[in-house]
């Protein structure tokens, strides 16, 4: 008996390795098959380092990376992430050749890809695997040659599944295979030796040429379908560098993607949708055929979409279906400028209309006659766009019915005033809206409480807005209670889930609630944080947030110094700090970034929060993570306040009903002080809110006492409409 299960054994053994074998020799038979359209592709000068996260940017390795050989005539496909660093010259080792001299010929820049030309002929092309045939769960390799000394011999392999399709918004498969700079460019291959995909860095949040880098060796690698690269190839070797395809419009919704019905909140000048009529207010509820129910499929239907690609948009207006044909996608549109009222409002006030508690200056709202104290009561807006909903009345597609249009416009093309409920519902309204546009305003004056009706022409938010110490009290102190106005049995904030508006429990509750300096750790992810609730902390008081990005190596042990420093204004203001921790000993990481995002919807759950006061702020890698938070998390963030600190790469452009505000400090003696004034050169010209303040004698530290009143000025003033 013993004997027999020996030789079992034995014989099972034998058939594991038999089995390793086979699978080893599947591996190095499918790279053999691909090796030769696999090239190696060096670059020299150009730039050390290049954009795409937080820190002085990503540095661009001197080694070489790969490539794949997609037409008989010498053009080779890359990842465009190879290039970033603008090269002066590119060298590419065919298998078998010398290596000769290419040349850029075009970019993808929504798939983030990049054609070379190198002078060669009867180069082997590969066939690509159709995308229909690519399974979730088959084997996948990686090639590379980065690592190749010898071009003709097989490439490095890196063996994984497919773990995904569709990815990055329908555009690129996922692996679990490991893809880094040493294959970017480099080709994914079936177990039997067919290509389906260029391997790249993606993310859903970029599409820089580095975005998705800080996914490097985190088991999550992309890669570009071949057919699509096959699909677009001639238009690139006619030196058409390709660009995403945008429709120009902005959901009414910013802060759901999935579980509210596509709205349009605003239509871009001059886009796609405003060519063809499409308003806001429409609901889009089909692209091509295929069912729209959130902004989420809106964007996995457009996002293989390139600029100049025709689409057809059904839109549901006023009950009715419309369709749109023939519809021809743009690339992005122009920065819009932000249009400007002039006030700031009341908060937490949960009677009819808005309360004014202060006009700036010279603004549209002086001109037209407001003064402080007076409530608006309604508005009439432009014909086509849609009053914002009451902030709690949030439909989903299926079981509520998505928010209608307003009342038919009269003649003229001026729209019946309709009553407003709150301050974020005016500030939508207003946010939606082209500068110059005449707004009708019902008030009701402080002094006599006469009605009025008023005719303000909006003007553009200056770049600068700043003004001097705005008006106390700031808030009615009522943050917990039902707006006047405000549709009922719409779902709650999380802060009215967790805290019960009792007044005969006010007492107790105020006493479970914990103020001062906190510890904090994730239960789930294990990340730690630290949080100061200010001791005057009263949950019918909506508070702003600070979100402090340290610098680097100080690992969160900075923050009784940086308490000490807020403490007087989180009090007298009503302002919660937050100090995440990076574990990156060399300071943030763009990768950190969702980690961040928790840690402040944690807090924002747990106390009553002012959505429009939320603020990333750091000096150094610090600033540069907040401008990387900023840019990353726009339905969370609404300022960006930095010292020392510049952007890492190009910022995205303005987006109307997600206002993002900068306040920037740079040190005439900061060696960075050239790429800091830049830094507010590009947001400007992208039409962004942005103060700058240059301090002279100043290197790399924080901030002098006059930059420090206005940066607290800006902070409490983040919510103007």
């Amino acid at each position: 008996m013993a004997l027999a299960v020996a030789v079992a054994a034995a014989g099972a053994a034998r058939g594991q390795e038999d089995v390793y074998e086979a699978n080893e020799k599947a591996v190095k038979a499918a790279a053999a098959a691909v090796a030769p359209v696999v090239v190696k592709i060096e670059t020299s000068g150009g730039s050390e380092t290049v954009g795409g996260g937080p820190g002085a940017g990503i540095r661009k390795g001197v080694g070489p990376t790969s490539g794949l050989i997609v037409d008989k005539d010498g053009y080779i496909i890359s990842s465009a992430f190879n290039f970033a660093n603008k090269p002066n010259s590119i060298f590419v080792t065919l298998p078998g050749r010398p290596r000769v001299v290419a040349k850029i010929v075009a970019n993808d820049t929504t798939r983030m890809l990049t054609l070379l030309k190198v002078d060669a002929k009867d180069l082997p092309v590969p066939v690509a695997v159709p995308k229909k045939d690519v399974q979730v769960g088959q084997w996948a390799l990686a090639l590379g040659r980065a690592l190749d000394s010898d071009p003709p011999g097989a490439p490095s392999v890196s063996l994984g599944i497919i773990s995904a399709t569709g990815r990055i918004w329908g555009k690129a498969l996922q692996t679990d295979a490991k893809v880094s700079p040493v294959n970017y460019g480099g080709p994914l291959v079936t177990i039997d030796g067919r290509v389906m995909g260029v391997l790249v860095p993606a993310s859903p949040r970029g599409d820089t040429d580095t975005a998705g880098v800080e996914w490097y060796d985190s088991g999550i690698g992309f890669a570009i379908p071949l057919e699509d690269v096959y699909a677009v190839l001639p238009k690139l070797k006619a030196g058409r560098d390709l660009k995403r395809g945008m429709l120009g419009i902005t959901p009414q919704q910013t802060t759901e993607q999935y579980n509210v019905a596509l709205t349009i909140g605003s239509v871009a000048p001059d886009s796609a949708a405003a060519k063809a009529g499409i308003k806001a207010g429409d609901t889009i509820v089909a692209i091509d055929g295929k069912p729209v129910e959130n902004f989420s499929q809106l964007q996995h239907v457009l996002g293989p979409k390139y600029e100049g690609d025709v689409v057809t948009v059904k839109v549901t207006r006023d009950g009715k279906d419309e369709e749109f044909a023939g519809l021809v996608l743009t690339a992005a549109v122009t920065a819009a400028t932000q249009p400007f009222l002039g006030i700031l409002p009341l908060r937490d006030d949960p009677e009819p209309g808005v309360e004014v508690r202060h006009v700036y200056p010279n603004s549209p709202a002086a001109a037209a006659g407001l003064k402080t104290g007076d409530r608006i009561m309604k508005i009439g807006i432009t014909a086509g766009v849609v009053p914002a909903p009451a902030p709690k009345d949030r439909p989903a597609p299926k079981d509520r019915p998505a928010p209608k249009n307003p009342p038919a416009p009269k003649k003229g093309g001026e729209q019946p005033l309709v009553p407003v409920v709150g301050r974020a519902q005016l500030a939508g309204n207003i946010s939606r809206l082209p500068a110059n546009s005449d707004v009708r305003l019902e008030i009701k004056r402080k002094e006599g409480g006469k009605t009025e009706t008023l005719t303000v022409k909006l003007g553009v938010l200056p770049p600068d807005l700043l003004g001097d110490q705005a008006p106390l009290p700031s808030s009615a102190e009522k943050a917990l209670a039902q707006e006047k106005g405000a549709p009922k049995g719409g779902l709650e904030p999380k802060k009215e889930e967790k805290i019960e508006d009792d007044k005969k429990d006010d007492d107790k509750k105020k006493d479970e609630i914990e103020t001062g300096l906190l510890e904090r750790k994730d239960p789930v992810l294990g990340r730690e944080y630290w949080v100061f609730v200010p001791e005057t902390y009263n949950k019918n008081i909506s508070h702003g947030v600070i979100i402090w990005l340290h610098s680097a190596g100080k690992g969160g042990r900075d923050a009784k110094d940086v308490v000490k420093i807020w403490r007087d204004y989180c009090e007298d203001n009503h302002f919660i700090l937050i100090g995440p921790k990076s574990k990156n000993a060399e300071g943030w990481v763009a990768s950190e970034t969702e980690g961040v995002i928790q840690d402040v919807r944690t807090v924002v759950g747990q106390y009553t929060v002012d959505r429009s006061r939320v603020i990333a702020h750091g000096m150094g890698i610090g600033g540069q993570m907040a401008f990387y938070l900023g840019f990353n998390a726009r339905d969370l963030i609404r300022g960006v306040a930095v010292s020392g600190a510049a952007l890492g790469a190009a910022p995205k452009d303005t987006v109307p009903n997600q206002p993002l505000a900068f306040f920037i400090i740079g040190g005439e003696k900061d060696p960075l002080i050239k790429d800091i004034v830049e830094t507010k050169t590009k947001l400007t010209d992208k039409k962004f809110s942005v103060i700058y303040r240059q301090i002279a004698e100043f290197g790399k530290e924080y901030l002098d006492e006059k930059s420090f009143s206005e940066l607290r000025i800006w902070m409490d003033t983040l919510d103007h409409i």
